[in-house]
């Protein structure tokens, strides 16, 4: 039911940030979309990929806000700060709420609920030979994963600084 509702949440999301006149209000749309699926990686029992999500999400929300922002902001100038109050407010309750329901889904802390954990925990010191068993994990059975997930974030590290760097721009823009 909870990935039903988020589905909804995200597909609304995007509706708005397709048809919102608002440059600025799209972006943030587009990152209700992505913490959005944030959440469905929490509920799917993912949160590597969660994690992952909303490292991404956050810097990308970074680079195009900065992109998109100007010093006066016509929502503000035209009168529009309630609507915006109330909708971060509802915005952030939905959020809660959700994260509510996800993070109550995980399992006690040491607790394995699948098979394939249950084989790490039980094997992992004779396959690997490590007695740290989160480093026997994430460098022996899952390498080429945290190797993706380290050149994910070491691009939207760059993306960030390609965008936020003064050097070389003209006129200071």
């Amino acid at each position: 039911m909870e990935l039903y509702l988020l589905l909804l949440f995200m597909i609304l999301a995007a509706i708005v940030a397709v048809e919102i006149n608002d440059l600025l209000s799209s972006v943030i749309a587009v990152g209700a979309v992505g913490l959005g699926l944030c959440l469905t990686f929490l509920i799917l029992k993912a949160p590597d990929l969660a994690i992952t999500q909303l490292v991404v999400e956050i810097l990308s929300l970074i680079i195009l806000i900065r992109a998109t922002i100007k010093k006066d902001l016509p929502l503000v100038r035209d009168g529009r700060w309630l609507f915006n109050t109330l909708s971060t407010l509802l915005f952030i309750g939905f959020f809660l709420i959700f994260a509510w329901f996800a993070l109550k889904e995980l399992p006690e802390f040491g607790r394995p609920i699948m098979r394939i954990s249950k084989e790490y925990i039980e094997k992992g010191l004779q396959k690997t030979g490590a007695t740290n068993l989160v480093s026997a994990i994430i460098l022996d059975f899952r390498g080429y994963d945290t190797l993706g997930e380290a050149t994910v974030l070491f691009t939207a590290v760059m993306g960030v600084l390609a965008v936020i760097r003064m050097i070389g721009r003209i006129n200071g823009k």
